[in-house]
């Protein structure tokens, strides 16, 4: 009988991760095709990759596939064949492989099935993610960066943008992507004869936006090949001038890879120059936020006092504090507003 989940427990996996000798590829990808049966196609997956020690992401919809995974260097081309032979459409994709990675990136092999690789909120039948803008290589993005007639646009969230992107790009300052899509086309309105270039961290965001912008009248949309990833790689490849300034966030257990050694935000608790993001160690709490180490030493890597200080309760007094307390907003909260963002760098975090 074949396994088709994981069996074993999240912190004994954890370990074996970490007792790991070999080094790993961190991996993303994603490719637009139809999947006429996703949990089908999501079973052989799982079956495969489980069996070449993949860990990782990955999510299957009706639209395509999107991974982001780490694969044991021993097994690369093993992993690239048996990808390759899934579909034809999946046959010789790129790989956008990680830039500053220390192989720890996963630990555990997870593989679902959802309505959509990416969450958009497009709900017209007549949208067609498949018209998508031009692709740019990094020399084409060197090139028309900082031009009058171009606007670069970081089809990111928020907490991405603050640590690191494209010189001068706009931000579209959002918490989701589907709030972003009908957001950008509302700001670049009356910028319908610019060219508009449009970026993410791996290519699957901007890939879909460029196709939205053109859905409605945007003529002269671009986006970024293999987002930021892709970009880095070719750039440092070519000794082109880097033109994405700070830290690229990534969705792992890295939460980011250093692209230039520009610190362009700050510690949210203390205000010092730091983009080293962080989710607090309550697990009350997990709010994701820019800490420095040395406030990280002072609140024992939680966002505040009280936070700490139940960090630090025993087990079952945490959960007694925890009981019916009215904090789901906080639970793993990424949004643009959130507390520690309220107060000014030197007050409390509460």
């Amino acid at each position: 009988m074949q396994v088709l989940h994981n069996r074993i427990s999240n912190e004994e996996l954890k370990a074996r991760m970490l007792a790991e000798t070999e080094r790993r590829v961190t991996i993303s990808l994603y490719k637009y095709f139809t999947i006429d049966n996703p949990q089908e196609f999501r079973d052989e997956v799982y079956v495969k990759f489980n069996q070449l020690r993949v860990f990782g992401r990955i999510y299957i919809a009706h639209e395509g596939i999107n991974a982001q995974i780490s694969v044991p260097e021993s097994n690369f081309e093993s992993f690239k064949e048996t990808l390759y032979n899934l579909a034809p459409e999946l046959n010789g994709l790129r790989l956008n492989i990680a830039i500053d990675d220390d192989s720890k990136s996963f630990w555990v092999l997870r593989c679902k099935v959802r309505s959509k690789i990416v969450a958009d909120g497009i709900t017209d039948s007549g949208f067609n993610p498949s018209n998508i803008g031009k692709y740019l290589k990094a020399d084409e993005v060197n090139e028309m960066i900082g031009r009058d007639d171009t606007i670069f646009v970081d089809m990111r969230n928020h907490y991405e943008y603050e640590v690191g992107h494209f010189e001068n790009a706009l931000e579209v300052p959002s918490d989701t992507f589907r709030e972003q899509l009908p957001m950008a086309a509302e700001m670049l309105k009356d910028k319908k004869d610019k060219n508009i270039v449009m970026y993410c961290t791996g290519g699957i965001r901007c890939e879909k936006a460029s196709a939205y912008l053109r859905y409605n009248g945007f003529p002269n949309v671009y986006h970024v090949e293999g987002g930021v990833i892709e970009y880095t790689r070719k750039a440092k490849e070519q000794n082109l001038p880097l033109k994405f300034i700070g830290k690229n966030f990534v969705f792992d257990e890295r939460l980011g890879e250093r692209i230039t050694d520009d610190v362009i935000a700050q510690c949210h608790q203390c205000g010092k120059p730091c983009d080293n993001h962080t989710n607090c160690n309550n697990d009350g709490c997990h709010l994701l936020f820019i800490q420095c180490d040395e406030c990280k030493a002072r609140y024992d890597g939680c966002c505040s006092d009280e936070c700490s200080e139940e960090f630090h309760l025993p087990l079952e007094e945490q959960r007694v504090r925890r009981a019916g307390r009215e904090n789901g907003t906080m639970i793993f909260n990424k949004s643009k507003d959130h507390l520690l963002r309220k107060v000014s760098p030197s007050s409390s975090c509460f």
